[in-house]
């Protein structure tokens, strides 16, 4: 049947150009042998292609029809060879192994022992039923989450939260301002006994420097000895400026109006 008795016999479907009905196929229709391209699916191997022309048909694969399997396979071989297909060496394999089964299955039981012999399948059989359970377990975990393709690993930096705090400055006025608080204190200790002068400016640095240390904060305070009187008071601060000045100790107040601290400076 040609194609244009097809479309007359069918009746219920036509073929429309411009709007109009096609009865038949221009008469100077031309076709080029090669305008047809088949695009066969991509089998790995030709387990693979059996497994594929077994589900096809629909067969168990307990009960392989070999002959009908036979028939398309030696198909497909011929396809891929009329493409010019590179036709690798274990297709051409299975298509002997398959004719030597189909073979065996055609000669005639000569015996009743042969009832007992190993179905000429049972071979191929088995090495399909362990290549479909790989193949099915290749694609369980190809649908498992993966790493850089499904999954995407994030990282960052943490920021550098560490920042020095520097110390505020102690502005002169407040050390004066405490300077006459510790004098007023050391009032209470005036005494009026007559008795030989013993302090030394050089001598309180000295004291002082041993009373402070580099780790720790020592309030301004703690360094006068009030039982000494305004002139141990005077001896004490005047020390202190001199340590200051030889920027061997330094003076910290963490807000304004509040309290005064000293401790030895690290070189």
């Amino acid at each position: 049947m040609t194609p244009t008795e097809a479309v007359a016999e069918s009746g219920e479907r036509q073929i429309l150009v411009m709007g109009q009905p096609m009865a038949k196929l221009p008469d100077d229709l031309y076709i080029p042998p090669d305008a047809l391209q088949v695009f066969l699916e991509a089998f790995e191997g030709p387990l693979d292609l059996l497994l594929y022309l077994i589900k096809r048909n629909n067969m168990d694969i307990l009960n392989v029809q070999v002959a009908v399997i036979t028939e398309q396979y030696m198909q497909y071989v011929e396809l891929m060879e009329s493409g010019q297909f590179e036709l690798a060496a274990e297709y051409l394999v299975m298509a002997a192994t398959l004719a030597e089964i189909k073979s065996r299955m055609l000669l005639p039981r000569v015996s009743e022992d042969e009832d007992e012999e190993e179905d000429p399948r049972a071979e191929l059989i088995r090495r399909l039923q362990e290549y479909e359970r790989f193949k099915k377990a290749a694609e369980d975990i190809d649908q498992l989450p993966r790493m850089t393709r499904d999954l995407h690993q994030a990282s960052a930096v943490p920021p550098d939260l560490e920042q020095e705090r520097p110390h505020p400055e102690v502005d002169l006025k407040e050390i004066m301002l405490a300077m006459g608080e510790i004098l007023r204190r050391s009032e209470m200790y005036v005494s009026h006994q007559v008795e030989q002068e013993a302090l030394s400016t050089r001598e309180r640095m000295s004291e002082v420097l041993s009373m402070l240390t580099s780790e720790r904060f020592t309030p301004f305070v703690a360094l006068f000895r009030l039982e000494e009187g305004k002139l141990g008071v005077v001896v004490t601060f005047m020390a202190v400026m001199e340590l200051i000045k030889e920027s061997l100790i330094e003076l910290i107040q963490n807000e304004p109006f509040g309290p005064i601290h000293v401790k030895a400076r690290i070189d």
